[in-house]
């Protein structure tokens, strides 16, 4: 999703769970502060993970809370005091698996200290009351105030991994069609931000898949989110080829300039294709075929055991032409 959307949408959200928790803590004349906290730190980017992480997050900070008093009761509010509840606090959680509410079970445990000092069992169960209302307030703000929507931060995410693989194609088999070493180089650019691109969208579909359980799509938006799940399985492949081509160790003078000028004019095919959703000139496709069977058929060629017998050409051209076989299911699946 866009930054400036996800900042926004989540101050806004934030704000108004903390306005809603502390007025009515003001009501019921119940310290808001705990609850205050527990709305804060359980906004979630979807209903589902807040609904989900609300159930893990009771129990958490009835411990946090149990610890606190009975701490305090041995020690009084004393440095001990903090250490012993918020170290047990989190030990305990860790091996109980209550992991998404270990943040708001030591802030629990910690706070309390302060403003107990006698009482201690009404005031472990007001503490724990307030902080259902975080708890509640915050899970009812994420379901009906600026639910998330993230279909254009996916259309968006997907153009973005279209071009950055466009580039990265362009600069590798470029790169590999050289003669000079130095250009040749080029090829070893980082892949890491394509990746991480996909990963992202692929988190953002997830969520929207899982807000879908409380805000249903249209059968419009469900074919949006179908095919851009196939689209970003094509994309991931088609970068996991061209990982495949940067990891190969290259020689000088694998093909000769017509060789060479075909596997350009397939790589600008598929920039073409990736940018701006054309087909694929099949000649050229044709040709790069024939390259592929006449490397394949070099019975004279000397096997390298290094690459499991196939020379660094004959994988260059399968990866290529695999790319435009995906590129050309990609174009299928976005028509």
């Amino acid at each position: 999703m866009k930054r400036s959307y996800f900042v926004g949408s989540r101050v806004v959200k934030t704000g108004v769970a903390v306005f809603l928790t502390a007025w009515i803590c003001d009501m019921l004349k119940a310290p808001a502060v705990f609850a205050v906290i527990t709305a804060i730190v359980t906004i979630e980017p979807t209903v589902s993970d807040s609904i989900r992480k609300g159930f893990i997050r009771f129990p958490a900070s009835a411990i946090g809370a149990a610890y606190s008093v009975f701490f305090i009761y041995l020690f009084g509010n004393s440095p001990i005091t903090y250490a012993l509840a918020a170290t047990l606090t989190i030990v305990t959680c860790f091996r109980l698996k209550l992991h998404a509410g270990l943040l708001v079970a030591t802030l629990t445990a910690v706070a309390m200290i302060e403003v107990i000092h006698s009482n201690y069992f009404i005031s472990f169960f007001i503490r724990l009351g307030t902080t259902t209302i975080g708890l509640v307030v915050s899970t009812m703000v994420n379901m009906f105030v600026l639910p998330p929507d993230y279909t254009e931060n996916i259309s968006e995410n997907m153009m973005a991994i279209r071009k950055r693989l466009g580039k990265m194609i362009k600069n590798v088999f470029y790169s590999v069609t050289a003669d000079d070493p130095l250009v040749n180089s080029l090829r070893l650019q980082p892949t890491n931000k394509v990746y991480k691109k996909i990963r992202q969208t692929e988190t953002l579909i997830r969520f929207q898949k899982d807000e879908a359980k409380y805000h249903p799509l249209t059968d419009n938006e469900k074919k949006f989110f179908q095919r851009a799940e196939k689209q970003l399985i094509c994309l991931r492949f088609i970068h996991y080829h061209m990982d495949n081509i940067i990891n190969i160790t290259l020689h000088s003078n694998m093909w000769d300039e017509q060789e060479r000028e075909v596997i350009r004019q397939v790589t600008d095919e598929l920039i073409d294709s990736l940018h701006n959703q054309t087909a694929i000139d099949q000649i050229y496709v044709s040709k790069l075929r024939e390259m592929y069977w006449r490397e394949n058929g070099i019975a004279s060629r000397k096997p390298d055991a290094d690459i499991a017998n196939f020379p660094p050409e004959l994988i260059i051209i399968y990866e290529l032409i695999s790319i435009c076989q995906l590129t050309e299911r990609l174009l299928k699946q976005s028509s």
